[in-house]
């Protein structure tokens, strides 16, 4: 049963209210922003950013696939071949790389409606643990992602602030992990929109293979990067999980 009370942890086996207000003896400070924080699990929501984050892996892996036969075949056409076992392997390889391109766009919004609940949700739950350790109102954990030029370092800042607040009570965790996912994450968003636009503005023969290139180290990046956003978004939602359960941290000890 929650603290009825703060309404944040859990009750104390024998009471109504949770340790921390118990030994606090009046309610907990209100919060900066002046809005109430619930914790709410993530665990669930984290599980299904996952799993659409694995969908988007096998999606890129197809991608990746249709990427280095289009390759491969303007490659034998920039070298005169012209015979109908290419022209079958041209018209397969176009085939396969629009169902990529659908595939890919599906997999993407999905994982992005998700991911943005999860990441409001864990900010919120943030907020809980630490209500004075955030540099951006809640609305900004949604709203920073899609402000051009300000979704390469907002989200970012807003993640860091949450890690920082849902690591343990007695030590802080380091950024490694958090800092892959993210320039992982801006190189591949970079090299995705540098590819399309030299796709769509390619005209010769070498011009697309060039250009295909590009779309193919997007993919491979993307991928990477998707990998990294999984552990980092399991990593984040096992440590507020974790801390939820541990209750309140204890005071410093204060000497004499």
């Amino acid at each position: 049963m929650l603290c009825t009370r703060c309404r944040r942890f859990e009750a104390a086996p024998d009471g109504v209210v949770c340790a921390h207000c118990a030994a606090a003896g009046a309610p907990l400070m209100a919060p900066p922003h002046g809005h109430n924080a619930w914790l709410s699990s993530p665990v669930g929501l984290g599980r299904a950013v996952a799993a659409l984050l694995g969908l988007v892996i096998a999606t890129d892996l197809f991608a990746v696939w249709a990427d280095v036969m289009s390759y491969d075949v303007l490659g034998a056409l920039m070298d005169g071949e012209y015979s109908e076992a290419v022209q079958r392997r041209a018209d397969r390889a176009d085939s396969l790389y629009a169902a990529a391109g659908v595939a890919q766009t599906v997999a993407l919004l999905a994982t992005a409606v998700v991911f943005l609940v999860w990441f409001h949700r864990v900010r919120v739950n943030a907020e809980v643990f630490d209500p004075f350790g955030h540099r951006k109102k809640r609305g900004w954990a949604v709203g920073a992602w899609f402000v051009p030029f300000v979704n390469l370092w907002f989200p970012r800042r807003i993640a860091v602030d949450i890690w920082d607040a849902s690591s343990p009570w007695d030590r802080g965790r380091p950024h490694g992990l958090l800092n892959g996912w993210w320039t992982a994450w801006v190189i591949s968003l970079l090299a995705g929109r540098l590819a399309s636009t030299s796709y769509r503005n390619a005209e010769t023969a070498p011009e697309i293979r060039r250009a295909m290139g590009q779309v193919l180290f997007a993919d491979v990046v993307d991928i990477v990067a998707a990998v990294l956003a999984i552990l980092f978004v399991l990593a984040l939602t096992r440590m507020q999980d974790e801390k939820a359960r541990s209750g309140p941290g204890s005071a410093a000890p204060v000497s004499s």
